[in-house]
């Protein structure tokens, strides 16, 4: 467009240049043809010369070469500038490819004030479309997004998960600096109100907020409704604050082979054979048969069981004629961190992504692409949300028989829960691993390494992504509380003993087993009578 707009302005310049040249011609010929003396030669021709029609015909043709060949050059030009503007215009059409305005619409960049406009428009537009107004009709009581409400301190949350309270501090910085945003927001509107001039008003200030409530439409924005304290005891004003959410732009459009990206995981373990076993039929699946390209590396600590381990893992070996494995022993006492650490280091191939994985864990060939996928060296680390199992004996105790483990890896919430609370399993390339220093060797045992790396992760440079993913499951295991704990140890224990054995509502059948088994006998009993 400015393009364009630049040849148009350009072409009346060109034409008023070539006005200039044709009179400066002229104005040369009138001089060459008047005399300047009587004694003195004429540059021109006399008219009753005999020479004076030769002359005027040479002089005439030499004019015309030079306005053929002035034109020849105009041409030129005006040939360049039309395929500067062809290219441009192709440039901004790829750029528009590339960037298309979503929802129709148009931000022309050669015109900011109708760009702004537009978007202005469109961000209006969302707070039609969301729910400010008017209600909008929904087909169940599920389908309604609840309110959360906070207060200056406080916020009461429902989508709490395992580590979140009901009722807590804004702990993450975003949604800190977003509440408190939104309430000097709406103190600077009263204390600023539209249409009153220079009428005298109280001062308002964040003491006065009462309380909020919020809500966010995915696809619209974030509604606020904030009350403060009125003139007198039964009045309020109430600020409503909508933030719309912008038109969705591309960012990136790639293409990612994965073919040759390996996976090395890493597994510390002492003892624990049975469980290798029950492993090891997992990594032959989805490791060896379905993926492919994967490395198993093997920390063993101590002496007890080891022949066993090494069996296992040399019976999978041959059976699947599988060679990429390592297996190392050390004669010391267990520590998670120091056997990841010391796996992870010990890899001298190429760059690779390192898997940090525990016996207990099953994993499909779908998560082994995702460790892939959200892995890049010097750029991003995995922190996956697994699926953690509740006791089958609980879940399945009404059933005939406990179903195989394949079939009690359903994502439900009578079957297990999001285990946002753990660290352990997590996916990087290992020279993100090594720059960022590894784990804390100091950490003995099980427990603490895995959030102290995960700490360096987020106090470094790389994006962390942290997200549930479906091909990731904790297998249940019995939790031991030693007699050696003090009482409080002991009671958090067991508290989270509790927590990964079932369901409130399925601990809750067990509390009331006896209340219901004694219903169940009475009915029969009626029902006997009758």
């Amino acid at each position: 467009m400015m393009l364009r707009r630049g040849f148009i302005l350009f072409l009346p310049r060109l034409v008023g240049l070539l006005v200039v040249a044709c009179c400066s011609v002229s104005i040369v010929y009138m001089l060459a043809c008047t005399p300047k003396g009587d004694n003195q030669q004429l540059a021109l021709p006399r008219v009753h010369s005999p020479t004076a029609k030769e002359g005027y015909e040479v002089i005439l043709q030499e004019r015309e070469e030079q306005r053929h060949n002035y034109i020849i050059s105009l041409k030129k030009q005006i040939a360049q500038l039309k395929a500067e503007l062809q290219g441009r215009s192709e440039q901004l059409k790829n750029m528009q490819d590339q960037y298309p305005d979503p929802l129709g619409i148009q931000l022309d960049h050669s015109n900011p004030e109708k760009a702004q406009a537009n978007l202005l428009a469109f961000l209006r537009s969302q707070i039609d479309k969301a729910e400010v107004h008017s209600g909008v009709k929904l087909s169940t009581e599920y389908a309604a997004v609840p309110f959360e409400s906070f207060t200056l301190q406080k916020v009461y949350q429902l989508e709490t998960g395992l580590t979140r309270h009901p009722e807590e501090k804004p702990v993450r910085k975003d949604k800190r600096d977003e509440l408190v945003e939104v309430i000097e927001l709406a103190v600077g509107s009263l204390n600023n109100p539209e249409g009153d001039g220079n009428a005298k008003h109280r001062v308002y200030t964040p003491s006065d907020f009462i309380e909020g409530i919020y809500r966010t439409e995915k696809d619209k924005g974030t509604l606020y409704e904030l009350t403060f304290k009125g003139d007198t005891k039964h009045e309020f004003k109430k600020i409503v604050l909508f933030r719309p959410f912008g038109p969705v732009m591309k960012v990136k459009n790639e293409n990612v082979n994965m073919a040759d990206t390996l996976i090395n995981v890493i597994v510390p373990l002492a003892k624990r054979a049975s469980k290798f076993r029950q492993f090891m039929q997992n990594f032959r699946e989805m490791g060896i048969q379905q993926d492919g390209r994967i490395h198993l590396t093997v920390v063993y600590f101590g002496k007890e069981q080891m022949n066993e381990v090494k069996s296992i893992l040399e019976n999978t070996s041959k059976s699947a004629n599988f060679k990429n494995f390592t297996f190392i022993q050390l004669n010391e006492e267990f520590s998670r961190g120091k056997g990841l650490d010391i796996g992870a280091r010990f890899w001298k191939g190429n760059n690779v992504v390192l898997f940090f994985c525990d016996v207990d864990i099953y994993f499909t060939a779908e998560f082994l692409n995702s460790c892939r996928l959200n892995t890049q060296p010097g750029k991003k680390v995995f922190y996956p949300v697994l699926f953690s199992q509740y006791n089958p004996s609980i879940i399945y105790g009404h059933h005939d028989s406990i179903p195989s483990l394949e079939q009690q890896l359903i994502i439900k919430k009578e079957t297990g829960f999001w285990r946002d609370f753990g660290f352990g399993m997590t996916c990087q390339y290992r020279s993100d691993f090594i720059n960022i220093g590894g784990f804390d060797l100091d950490i003995k045992g099980w427990g603490g390494e895995d959030v102290h790396l995960y700490r360096k992760y987020l106090h470094s440079n790389l994006i962390v992504i942290r997200t549930p993913v479906r091909g990731l499951f904790h297998l249940w295991h019995e939790k031991q509380c030693l007699d050696e704990l003090t009482p409080e140890q002991y009671k958090m224990c067991m508290q989270s003993k509790a927590m990964n054995e079932a369901s409130h509502g399925q601990l809750g059948m067990l509390v009331f087993k006896q209340e219901i088994e004694t219903h169940l006998h009475r009915q029969k009993l009626r029902s006997k009578k009758t």
